[in-house]
């Protein structure tokens, strides 16, 4: 009969945790792109579920993984897979007129993730993703008046406006989706000791 040594207990646990952060961190980088591809074509920037998963990954994984998985997802568009709106790929779509949108999302994430952890209750849930979708707005919203419409008025209402209704239905989603989930889980299952600021 063997027994584990208490630091051999320890380290088989954090190898445990690392594997459960990379399996989730992974997870909703392919989630993110999976959403990006459900769209409904607009021009210039179509409508899409992207952000609703942006919001839950920092939620869900916490500021720093959160932020890591919108970072593999830009890694794997700017490496040339497929994984943006319409099978867009490349840095062109990243440093196009829609960039500015994918290069909040990791912002997006990290802001949520740590705001959410400091308080449980719905409203302030609520408040923190909305700050996070405001982040992906105002940097969309920028860039696509730098890059295209060069009129700010015709950027916020082309970026921000018209997806008023669309987003405010994905943060009320969101929002409830981790709310009742949080109930159980603030952090995924396995994923509880990846961090906690």
């Amino acid at each position: 009969m063997s027994f584990s040594s208490p630091s051999t207990t320890v380290a088989l646990k954090h190898s445990a945790s690392l594997a459960a952060q990379a399996a989730w961190t992974f997870g909703f980088a392919a989630a993110t792109a999976i959403a990006a591809r459900l769209e409904i074509p607009h021009s210039p920037v179509p409508y899409t579920l992207q952000t609703l998963l942006v919001l839950l990954s920092g939620a869900f994984l916490g500021w720093r993984n959160g932020a890591m998985s919108q970072l593999l997802y830009l890694a794997a568009g700017s490496l040339g897979l497929p994984v943006f709106a319409g099978g867009a790929a490349g840095l062109v779509s990243i440093l196009g007129p829609t960039g500015g949108y994918l290069l909040a999302f990791p912002a997006s994430a990290a802001v949520v993730g740590f705001l959410v952890s400091q308080e449980r209750t719905l409203l302030w849930t609520f408040v923190s993703m909305a700050i996070g979708l405001g982040i992906v707005f105002v940097s969309g919203t920028l860039q696509l008046y730098t890059v295209m419409l060069h009129d700010i008025g015709q950027a916020i209402n082309a970026g921000l406006l018209i997806f008023s209704w669309w987003d405010g239905l994905k943060l009320a989603a969101a929002t409830m989706i981790y709310f009742e989930f949080a109930k159980r889980w603030p952090r995924l299952p396995g994923s509880s000791d990846i961090e906690r600021n």
